[in-house]
């Protein structure tokens, strides 16, 4: 058994950060809501527990607390932004409406030597005080501590930053250590995890293999398992794993839409079927896709048609096979939280997921999700260790729409093979593009990179005549966790480069511009 670390989350929009930040030092956590009932926690036999920030206010009547078996249990305990506050008042302190809010950068002043911020700083002021660069987002602020505890941090518009009870092993923080905009969140989060809460950082990949291949022996035994591939990195990890398990007892249904990238097919198809000996039936259904899509624009709607005709196909070629008693899925961990917080209190749900739920009872197949327990950066590490190839396993996030929605408008064949030439040649210049200063290529300075059609013409002057053809925009973009992003400052040289070879080599484009928003304002896809 692992040690781990229970984050019961308020709602905030940041709370995933916080799982990943301890996952990345090896030690187990999960996320749950706030509302979690005694029994839980306590099966749950937490080495530490973490308060999520979130967007209540502490001073109205009814915002959530924290169950009080958090503060009797006889763990270390962290609250963060709203958790401090929680704690601060269910603990006896006071918590009031600040005058000014703090959003953004801000430094804090560190305060006596608690066990927690015990030499971590970013630098000294002109007085010798140890200061932190730290990340603020909130409007109420603890106003007296409860008994017990000390002064660990202050800013001038925010007099209790942080505070401390050594004794218990209480600590609040009105910052957030768990984004990367606080310059020692890593250090911080370390401290209470490995040292406070004593946990032991032995959560690995290279383990997980085994313990994962043990379970899912355990749980399908001799019967047969169906998963629908895509060819994205969560069915293919999920896939590779479950090959590893159970061998010929899987069975992949690849179904391409007509709206993947070039060549996605056949190498999908070369590297399970040739390479791996995964049993794999493909279907080309493009044609069916494409028929439903004709006159759709909204891209809602594409979505949904897109979502409900793949269920249909995978339906069709699932009832074909008789003695399949398991459906996998490649549900990872970040889909569990965010369609968990649906109906909750506390949880702003951003967006739910086509993959949690939502099958149809017809399958009548039970359900089986391998990789439910891990973020998309374990799920990357995990598949190199199955021995599929980096390159698939690194490659840009593609949403489950593919170039539907990456096509503004109306979906038509020509527009995707329009599309899929342009994306390639944007691609394979920046894989082969190398920065001089870094040493690495623009592809892997990019956290994701593609083009996009747009459903506009414009005049444009060929040899010796006027044309009047389609636009293409390109978008490229560098984040650490997908929530904010920049716009990626690419050499002009290489965008004229990529512009040059679409307008000569995909008949049909005759302008390509490049998107300098960021995120936000904008989102990193177009639809």
């Amino acid at each position: 058994m692992h040690d781990k670390i229970l984050i019961l989350d308020f709602g905030s929009q940041v709370t995933q950060l916080i799982a990943r930040r301890i996952r990345e030092s090896h030690v187990y956590s999960e996320i749950h809501p706030y509302d979690v009932d005694e029994a839980f926690i306590r099966e749950f036999a937490p080495k530490g527990i973490i308060l999520s920030g979130g967007p209540n206010s502490v001073t109205e009547a009814g915002s959530p607390r924290a169950p009080q078996i958090v503060f009797d249990l006889g763990v270390p305990v962290l609250g963060i932004c709203y958790g401090m506050q929680t704690m601060a008042d269910q603990l006896g302190g006071k918590v009031e409406l600040g005058k000014l809010r703090e959003f953004g950068y801000a430094e804090v002043r560190a305060h006596n030597h608690t066990g927690f911020l015990n030499d971590i700083e970013d630098f000294k002021d002109d007085s010798g005080h140890g200061m932190l660069k730290v990340w603020m987002s909130h409007g109420d602020k603890v106003a007296d501590m409860p008994a017990g505890f000390r002064l660990m941090a202050s800013t001038p518009s925010c007099p209790i930053a942080a505070m401390a009870d050594d004794e218990r092993r209480f600590y609040g923080l009105q910052w957030h250590p768990e984004v990367t905009h606080t310059v020692q969140g890593r250090a911080m989060l370390d401290r209470f995890v490995l040292e406070l809460c004593g946990a032991t950082p032995d959560w690995e990949m290279g383990h997980y293999i085994d313990e994962a291949v043990e379970k899912i022996r355990a749980q399908v035994g001799d019967e047969h398992v169906i998963l629908g591939l895509s060819g994205g990195v969560d069915s293919s990890v999920a896939a590779a794993l479950l090959h590893r398990a159970i061998g010929d007892q899987l069975t992949c249904v690849f179904v391409d839409h007509g709206l993947l990238r070039q060549k996605e097919a056949e190498q999908v198809m070369t590297t399970f079927a040739d390479h791996l000996g995964v049993k794999v039936i493909h279907v080309d259904a493009s044609t069916v896709f494409l028929s439903k899509l004709a006159g759709v624009t909204d891209p809602e709607a594409k979505r949904k048609i897109i979502g409900a005709e793949f269920v249909e196909v995978f339906q069709a070629e699932a009832n074909k096979l008789k003695d399949a008693k398991w459906l996998a899925q490649g549900t990872i961990y970040p889909d569990v939280i965010e369609s968990a917080g649906k109906g909750k209190k506390g949880a702003h749900t951003i967006k739910s997921h086509h993959n949690v739920g939502g099958l149809p009872e017809t399958l009548n197949l039970k359900l089986l999700e391998p990789l439910r327990e891990l973020f998309k950066d374990e799920v990357r590490e995990l598949g190199v260790k199955l021995g599929l190839p980096p390159a698939m396993v690194y490659r840009h996030p593609f949403p489950g729409p593919g170039l539907g929605v990456r096509i503004l408008g109306e979906v038509k064949r020509e527009f995707a093979d329009l599309l899929r030439r342009a994306d390639a040649i944007f691609i394979e210049t920046l894989r082969t593009t190398i920065d001089k200063e870094t040493g690495k290529s623009w592809y892997d300075l990019t956290s994701q990179a593609f083009a996009v059609f747009l459903p506009v013409k414009s005049v444009g002057v060929m040899g010796d005549g006027r044309t009047y053809e389609y636009v293409v925009a390109l978008r490229a973009v560098q984040t650490l966790d997908f929530m904010t992003a920049h716009w990626a400052h690419l050499p002009h040289e290489l965008l004229g480069h990529v512009s040059n070879r679409i307008i000569n080599e995909v008949r049909g484009v005759n302008r390509v511009v490049y998107d300098i928003s960021g995120k936000p304002p904008a989102t990193i896809e177009w639809e």
